[in-house]
C-alpha cells in the first residue's frame, strides 16, 4: 500500500484565491480587511512565520502592518499597541506571535486582544466557543486540518481520532473540532502508556508533538489518515515533521507531507479568519 499523499499546497492555494475573490467583492463596498502581525524579539522560526503571513496578505488583498519591536519591549508598551490596534478600524484583526520574551505574560496580551479581532482564537471568549461548537473563528492549524480532511472526502463521523499533543493551540482545539464532527477522539501525550497501543487504533491521527519522526509505521494503522502537524529539522538538519514519512507512507491511505502538508493550511486559515472578522466587523457576514 502506498498512501495517497495530501496536497495541501494546492488546496491553500484554491483556498486564498477564493479569500482574495471575496476580498475585491468587499472593497467595492468600501471595505479592506486588514491585519496586524506584532513581533517581540528576534526568534528566527517567529521570523519566517511573519514573512509567510506578509506574502499571504499580499496574496489575499488583504492590508497588512507589521510590528517588529525589541526583545526588551515592556509588557504595558506592548498592551498600550494591542489597546490602539483594538480600535483602529483599518484593522480586522490582530496576532501577537508567540512565543513572546519570558518577562511578558503571555496569557494576558492574549486576553488584550479583543475577542472579535482574535483571528488565532486564543482568547478565552474564542476558546470557550471553540468548546461549546459555537465557532467564531477556527483555530488556524486544527482548522486547517479538517479543511485537508473533506477536500479528500475523509470521514469523521463515527471513526476512531487519535491526537497525539494536548497543546492549547493544536492538540485540544484539535481534539474538539474533531469530536463537533462525531468522530470519537482519544488525546495522548507524553505520559500515555503504550502511545503505539492507541493510535494503531486510529482511523485519523493527528501528530502534534513537535518530536522529528516520532511517529513510526508500526504506530499506524493500515490505511489511516495520518495528519501530520510536526516542523522539526532531523539528526542532517533537513525539515521534518512527527511522523516518519516515507515508511508511514507505505502503511497510511492517507498522509500529510512536510512541509507542504498541514503548514500552508495554517496561513490559509488565518486570511480567512481575518476576511470573516472584517465582514462580521461591517455587519456583511
Amino acid at each position: 500500500m502506498t498512501a495517497i499523499i495530501i496536497d495541501g499546497k494546492r488546496i491553500a492555494e484554491e483556498k486564498k484565491q477564493q479569500v482574495y475573490d471575496e476580498v475585491l467583492r468587499l472593497q467595492a463596498r468600501g471595505v479592506t480587511p486588514g491585519l496586524a502581525v506584532i513581533l517581540v524579539g528576534e526568534d528566527p522560526a517567529s521570523q519566517i512565520y511573519v514573512r509567510n503571513k506578509e506574502r499571504a496578505c499580499a496574496r489575499c488583498g488583504i492590508y497588512s502592518e507589521k510590528y517588529a519591536l525589541p526583545a526588551d519591549t515592556g509588557e504595558d508598551e506592548l498592551l498600550e499597541l494591542i489597546a490602539r490596534l483594538n480600535a483602529d478600524r483599518r484593522i480586522s484583526g490582530i496576532l501577537c506571535q508567540l512565543p513572546l520574551p519570558k518577562h511578558i505574560d503571555a496569557g494576558k496580551v492574549i486576553c488584550a486582544i479583543a475577542p472579535e479581532k482574535d483571528v488565532d482564537a486564543f482568547h478565552p471568549v474564542n476558546v470557550g466557543r471553540i468548546m461549546t461548537g459555537d465557532v467564531l473563528f477556527a483555530p488556524c492549524t486544527p482548522a486547517g486540518v479538517m479543511t485537508l480532511l473533506d477536500e479528500y472526502g475523509i470521514e469523521i463521523a463515527g471513526k476512531s481520532c487519535v491526537v497525539v499533543g494536548r497543546s492549547n493551540i493544536v492538540g485540544k482545539p484539535m481534539a474538539m473540532l474533531l469530536l463537533h464532527r462525531h468522530g470519537t477522539v482519544t488525546i495522548c501525550h507524553s505520559r500515555t502508556p503504550d502511545l503505539a497501543a492507541v493510535t494503531r487504533g486510529a482511523d485519523i491521527l493527528v501528530a502534534a508533538v513537535g518530536k522529528a519522526k516520532m511517529i513510526t509505521a508500526d504506530m499506524i494503522k493500515p490505511g489511516a489518515a495520518v495528519i501530520d502537524v510536526g516542523m522539526n529539522r532531523d539528526s542532517c538538519g533537513k525539515l521534518c515533521g512527527d511522523v516518519d514519512f516515507d515508511a508511514a507512507a507505505e502503511r497510511a491511505g492517507y498522509i500529510t507531507p512536510v512541509p507542504g502538508g498541514v503548514g500552508v493550511m495554517t496561513i490559509t486559515t488565518l486570511m480567512q479568519n481575518t476576511l470573516l472578522a472584517a465582514k462580521l466587523q461591517n455587519g456583511l457576514a
